[in-house]
């Protein structure tokens, strides 16, 4: 609502172009009706910016890419992948020898784009749901065997699915269980299930604001992506392409 008005008052005081930078969407995983007389929420948060009179969205690692067809405006979905690899690349000393894991399929596409881009192999955790939020059963695919594993996923909320899968793949062989998140909620029980998880480290964006987190877990750490949204405004502002940032960390 604060964004709505603050959008609101721009255009009223006749501003040229106004652009709200989000870098966590709202409501992204309501993007389609999973039953029926269910909401799309994304689709009303669209509308209400739009209406409100946004020009143009800048967003980052939207949880189906698909929610930029639900405005009639320019939507710029960044990527924190550039980020995460240079994190891996500084943080990790036998990333040669890992393995990219997406612990769910609908990660399959982000999972296979970032071992591509180490030139290292990946595998998938396949999981039934029986309600929203909790993990029945899990099946891996793929060698994890004496291998350091990279679980890589958008978005982590009760952390159930990657704490699930960090012992799963433990169980496999892996050496070591990093976690690497666009989005870290972090509600409910997250905490408290990081702890106890078998993971060297859990890494973040600051998408959303980490400082109390981190005050309570020692194994989270952050990835800065304010450069990348600064670049992002600077090039729009500007004029210039964004694409050089979906593939490159601003220096």
């Amino acid at each position: 609502m604060e964004l709505l008005i603050m959008i609101n008052a721009c255009k009223i005081a006749s501003s040229s172009r106004v652009t709200a930078v989000i870098p966590c969407f709202p409501y992204a995983r309501q993007d389609k009706k999973d039953k029926s007389r269910a909401p799309i929420s994304a689709k009303l948060v669209a509308n209400m910016l739009s209406v409100a009179g946004a020009d143009h969205i800048i967003t980052m690692d939207l949880h189906a890419s698909q929610i930029q067809g639900f405005f009639d405006i320019p939507v710029d979905n960044l990527y924190a992948e550039p980020a995460v690899l240079q994190w891996i690349r500084e943080n990790i000393a036998e990333w040669r020898n890992c393995i990219i894991v997406s612990p769910d399929a609908g990660g399959a596409k982000r999972v296979t784009s970032i071992a591509d881009r180490l030139n290292v192999e990946f595998a998938l955790i396949h999981k039934e749901r029986k309600k929203a939020n909790e993990v029945d059963r899990m099946v891996l695919v793929g060698d994890v065997k004496d291998r350091v594993a990279i679980l890589v996923d958008d978005m982590a909320d009760t952390c159930g699915t990657i704490c699930h899968a960090a012992d799963k793949l433990l169980s496999a062989g892996a050496t070591k269980v990093y976690a690497i998140l666009t989005h870290g909620i972090f509600s409910g029980p997250a905490i408290s299930r990081i702890n106890n998880a078998a993971f060297e480290a859990v890494v973040v964006t600051n998408t959303i604001p980490q400082e109390d987190k981190m005050k309570h877990c020692s194994k989270i750490q952050v990835i800065d992506i304010s450069m990348i949204l600064a670049e992002a405004i600077r090039r729009t502002h500007n004029g210039e392409s964004v694409s050089y940032l979906f593939s490159h960390v601003p220096l």
